[in-house]
């Protein structure tokens, strides 16, 4: 049925308005009267047509008064991503970016590394130009081949690590916030021998101080390792150099913002992180403490590591199952959010 007040309103409007926003108007239906006439499948728009309303929306104000077969939040966005095209169309590189280096100049680096392994960019760039090549060290490095890794090199470190980690510790700090939006420190001390955790707390007001203080109940009598490896974090200033020293443990300092260089501390905090943080709302520093002291059980006692050859850190035996009638029982572990798995004998 019909309905006469639109109708009235909109010609009473139509009385009104210009005559330049009656041809848009008329314009505008007409291109959608002309979609379904397309030979699209399920009357799918052309560029043309998306084209055509990015131009009606920069000439036009009431360009959604008239859109019909699409959403306006649609129409906006063909216009933004025109805008990126025409922007990286217009930022194009014309000219391919830098010169390239000639092709003597290419095959000169190429022998030059080949016959000289131990030469590297800054050595070949010095070669060159005493053969009257301008050319810069960043060309230079770009255009040298990549040398496979030694695996005999590779195999020493490894077998160096493999022999010196019952003598090296890491020691870190990390964050975690609670329920009322504080900030809870936790420190912690891990031997590199077999994963262990030596010592770990909380605290809402971390200092050198307390560090100090951490350190004497991590390495009771006469238990520190020959090496400690820490960040520069503002934390570890202070006496805590000198503490470090009095326990005749030499300090290793990372580089800034290297996370890698304490691998296996990060390692331990990404485990901490996606087995247990992750899933909880910590409430203060005594509910904290009670949940990283239980995941501690967990990670000593149950948790398989690849780098033990899928062991724990206090070793694990075997469970086998006793009897055809012995079933595999789930024993829940940090609250239900792990579980180790036995063999248990049927009734």
């Amino acid at each position: 049925m019909c309905r006469p007040l639109p109708i009235i309103a909109a010609v009473f409007g139509g009385l009104f308005r210009s005559r330049a926003d009656l041809v848009l108007e008329n314009l505008a239906l007409r291109q959608q009267l002309a979609i379904p006439k397309a030979k699209s499948p399920r009357h799918r728009l052309r560029p043309a047509d998306r084209f055509f309303w990015m131009v009606l929306l920069r000439v036009w104000s009431r360009w959604r008064d008239a859109l019909v077969v699409v959403k306006p939040e649609t129409v906006v966005r063909w216009h933004r991503a025109g805008f990126r095209r025409y922007w990286r169309w217009k930022s194009r590189s014309r000219q391919g970016g830098r010169p390239a280096a000639a092709a003597e100049i290419r095959h000169l680096i190429h022998r030059m590394v080949r016959y000289n392994p131990t030469w590297g960019a800054p050595r070949v760039r010095g070669e060159l130009m005493k053969l009257g090549f301008e050319i810069s060290e960043t060309t230079v490095t770009r255009y040298m081949p990549r040398r496979s890794p030694d695996p005999e090199t590779r195999q020493r470190w490894r077998t160096f690590l493999l022999n010196h980690r019952d003598m090296i510790a890491a020691m870190d700090f990390f964050t975690v916030p609670t329920a009322t939006f504080r900030i809870l420190y936790v420190f912690f001390v891990i031997h590199h021998a077999r994963r262990k955790m030596l010592h770990l707390n909380v605290t809402m007001n971390p200092s050198s101080a307390r560090v100090c203080q951490q350190l004497r109940e991590a390495f009771p009598f006469d238990s520190a390792p020959r090496y400690i490896i820490f960040d520069r974090d503002s934390k570890f200033r202070g006496g805590v150099l000198s503490t470090i020293k009095a326990f005749g443990i030499k300090p290793v300092r990372t580089c800034s913002r290297v996370r890698v260089k304490n691998g296996t501390a990060e390692r331990w905090l990404a485990s901490a992180r996606r087995d247990l943080l992750d899933h909880v709302i910590v409430l203060n520093e005594q509910h904290l403490l009670r949940l990283l002291r239980d995941y501690l059980r967990y990670y000593h006692q149950d948790r398989c590591h690849l780098s033990l050859s899928k062991d724990c850190p206090s070793p694990r035996e075997t469970n086998l199952r006793a009897s055809p009638n012995a079933r595999i029982v789930a024993l829940r572990r940090v609250g239900g959010l792990q579980h180790r798995y036995q063999w248990h004998q049927a009734a």
